[in-house]
């Protein structure tokens, strides 16, 4: 984990989360079975992970608001962004988080832009309907899996490569779609619940 992780954790009395493969039993990592299965939960947890928090750390400095959103909670976070803002003046902008190689390199990941489209589709229900053509696409790419999504997160590349390193229990997670209520909003450094 980045000295800066370990700085911002130190600073605030937050616990920081380890890498999957570096966790010790009873000590919470990157993985969320090991938030689950944990005796305490801290009050403030600090979560390095290269993707999601890293682009949400850069679009907090130049967005209004950032918003976390997957396909655990993608009902709920357009519900809270419908009830807060207009949608005849308010811009929504899905970023879907991907993947890194292990030189590296960007790696496109499917179930990023399933959670991405789970979100814009649960927003054009609500009314928000001047998609991009980009957005059109995630939408359409979410509602093709919706009916099988587990089975999906399963086969797709990030699924088995975490299945295969002993962690398939963190896809189950991922596939529970809808059965997070909260909406994690960006203050600052830390997401709060709205």
């Amino acid at each position: 984990m980045t000295t800066a992780a370990a700085r911002c954790a130190a600073e605030h009395d937050a616990v920081l989360a380890v890498g999957r493969r570096a966790a010790r039993p009873g000590q919470i990592s990157l993985s969320p079975a090991t938030i689950r299965t944990a005796d305490l939960l801290p009050a403030r947890l600090v979560l390095p992970s290269p993707n999601g928090s890293t682009i949400a750390h850069h679009l907090g400095g130049f967005a209004g608001l950032v918003v976390g959103a997957s396909l655990r909670n993608a009902t709920a976070v357009a519900a809270w962004i419908d009830d807060h803002h207009d949608r005849r003046t308010t811009s929504v902008a899905v970023v879907s988080a991907g993947e890194r190689w292990s030189d590296g390199s960007l790696r496109p990941a499917v179930e990023d832009l399933w959670g991405a489209g789970a979100l814009l589709g649960a927003l054009a229900d609500r009314g928000w309907q001047d998609l991009s053509p980009e957005a059109v696409v995630a939408r359409e790419a979410h509602r093709a899996v919706a009916p099988d999504v587990a089975d999906h997160l399963a086969a797709c590349a990030s699924g088995r490569e975490l299945s295969e390193a002993g962690f398939g229990a963190d896809v189950v997670i991922a596939a529970e779609v809808d059965r997070g209520t909260s909406v994690p909003v960006l203050q600052g450094l830390f997401f709060a619940a709205a």
